[in-house]
């Protein structure tokens, strides 16, 4: 995977690929790093660690291996506090060319994440799929516009709590959903969210990266005639996505990412799910690799 301007944090060193899984339970640390080592050489820029709910001392452990075997930085991937602060204590800058780790991701109802901050300084992914209404809840965001919102504050709330962060150390994560499924308009919410972001001179800067493998997640591997149905479909949404501001992904390096022509099949597909609703949205997905 090559694309200029794209960065690529990979995936496979988490607990929900059911083979990382049973590297976990097996306690294979040997195979886990060769797994590290893969993905570095096959193009990652960062390397993200998801152990699950597993002990912080695992994560902690997990960390240190890595980082005596690569260079490279590493995405620290735990909504449990305990754990993402064991993986960042244990974390090497100088291991890592002094470049910070990526902290996933934090919410309005994971503030204290913020507080990590004064022992291992980090790049925070702040996701924004779901905010805080007047009465304290979280609620799922269910329009581009509300998305939106969420962004604000929550990119406010990391300037308050970061002192003198600059846009550029920040990441956002408006949220991918599976395509294949999408009868409420995720993508279309997704794709204007990122235009409200772009056209905001005062978030210029500020990264955006979505986990990419969700979208085609349940779609068949192949078409009938044997090409591909991830990779294309996976392509002309970075076509489409990096021009409003789409950066960062956390994905696959065995994808073959590229951009692409405004008439590729898979791009016409995509063009035409945004102006579609509900079912007819799904079955135009299904008539592409059908």
């Amino acid at each position: 995977m090559s694309i200029p301007g794209l960065t690529l944090i990979a995936e496979s060193i988490n607990d929900s690929v059911p083979s990382t899984h049973q590297l976990y339970e097996d306690g294979n640390m040997d195979a886990i790093i060769d797994l590290a080592r893969s993905q570095a050489k096959a193009g990652a820029h960062y390397i993200d660690v998801n152990v699950g709910l597993r002990a912080p001392d695992f994560m902690a452990e997990l960390v240190k291996r890595i980082q005596q075997h690569l260079s490279l930085p590493l995405a620290i991937d735990a909504p449990d506090v305990d754990i993402a602060a064991a993986g960042l204590q244990a974390y090497d800058l100088k291991r890592a060319g002094n470049r910070k780790p990526i902290l996933n991701s934090i919410t309005e109802a994971r503030l204290e994440m913020f507080d990590l901050y004064a022992e291992q300084p980090f790049m925070p992914i702040l996701l924004i799929t779901e905010g805080m209404d007047d009465s304290g809840t979280m609620i799922m965001n269910k329009t581009a516009e509300q998305t939106y919102r969420t962004a604000k504050k929550i990119v406010d709330m990391a300037r308050s709590r970061i002192k003198n962060v600059k846009n550029h150390e920040l990441i956002l994560d408006p949220g991918i959903v599976p395509i294949g499924s999408d009868t409420e308009g995720n993508f279309t919410r997704l794709m204007r969210t990122l235009e409200l972001i772009h056209n905001d001179g005062d978030l210029a800067g500020i990264h955006i990266s979505v986990g990419l493998s969700n979208f085609t997640n349940l779609l068949p591997a192949k078409k009938p005639d044997g090409s591909p149905v991830k990779s294309p479909l996976e392509s002309a949404f970075l076509t489409m996505a990096m021009p409003v501001g789409l950066d960062t992904i956390i994905g696959s390096v065995k994808r073959n990412y590229t951009l692409l022509p405004d008439d590729h099949p898979a791009m016409q597909c995509l063009q035409d799910v945004l102006k579609l609703n509900g079912v007819y949205a799904v079955m135009r997905v299904m008539s592409y690799f059908s």
